[in-house]
């Protein structure tokens, strides 16, 4: 049981890292679309090729409303879902992984 804790910890911190890395992505994207960059330059277009999917499918399952003034909600709801993806999924594996440490 102990290697399969230790699996399940790495699986878990590389999930962490991952959302991580994510959040800042989506920070970054959002900041950046505020001073209309260059469409070309490839950060930018790192940054759109890597943000645009997830907020399309958060677009969808929106209610129009929350689309109607200047400020764009979707980058705060994928915080939202990345802090519930992080406590719920991160947090039972680190759980799991303790108690097959334990063992």
């Amino acid at each position: 049981m102990h290697v399969l804790g230790l699996f399940v910890l790495t699986v878990a911190k590389v999930l962490r890292f991952a959302i991580n890395i994510y959040t800042f992505i989506i920070a970054i994207a959002a900041l950046i679309s505020w001073v209309h960059p260059d469409p070309y330059n490839p950060i930018v277009r790192f940054l759109y090729e890597a943000t645009h999917p997830v907020f399309v499918r958060v677009r969808r399952i929106l209610p129009s409303a929350f689309f109607r003034g200047p400020f764009d909600p979707t980058p705060l709801v994928v915080f939202v879902l990345l802090i519930v993806l992080d406590t719920l999924a991160v947090g039972l594996l680190f759980e799991l992984s303790g108690h097959l440490l334990s063992k």
